[in-house]
């Protein structure tokens, strides 16, 4: 079965970096969208970014771009998103997901999700 699983949350202060990765298997990973959302207890899921299948096409959201940078490395079955000048309220459990349409964006749509990563931006 297809499983994504994220790593490399954690607590940072504000402005510090942090790289999530998503490790994927069960699918052919080239053959497929990546994209990164987040979502907080209680609130709708939010998109961050996505990259096509060949990492040629990037996508953010308005609120993410120029800190946040998405890519991947088909070779290694491996999405990740740099996250850059942290603020708090970057605060929130980051998924990662799966579209096989090339659409991309918050849209996708997006057949696969991970399990989520936790992100917490405090001082």
């Amino acid at each position: 079965q297809v499983q994504l699983v994220e790593s490399g949350g954690g607590l940072v202060q504000p402005g510090g970096s942090l790289r999530l990765s998503c490790a994927a298997s069960g699918l052919t990973f080239g053959a497929y969208t990546m994209g990164w959302f987040r979502q907080a207890p209680g609130k709708e899921r939010e998109f961050v970014a996505s990259i096509s299948r060949g990492g040629a096409s990037l996508k953010y959201a308005d609120s993410v771009k120029g800190r946040f940078t998405i890519s991947r490395a088909n070779d290694k079955n491996v999405v990740y998103l740099q996250i850059n000048s942290l603020k708090p309220e970057d605060t929130t459990v980051y998924y990662c997901a799966a579209a096989l349409s090339t659409s991309g964006g918050a849209a996708g749509p997006y057949e696969y999700w991970g399990q989520g990563t936790q992100v917490t931006v405090s001082s």
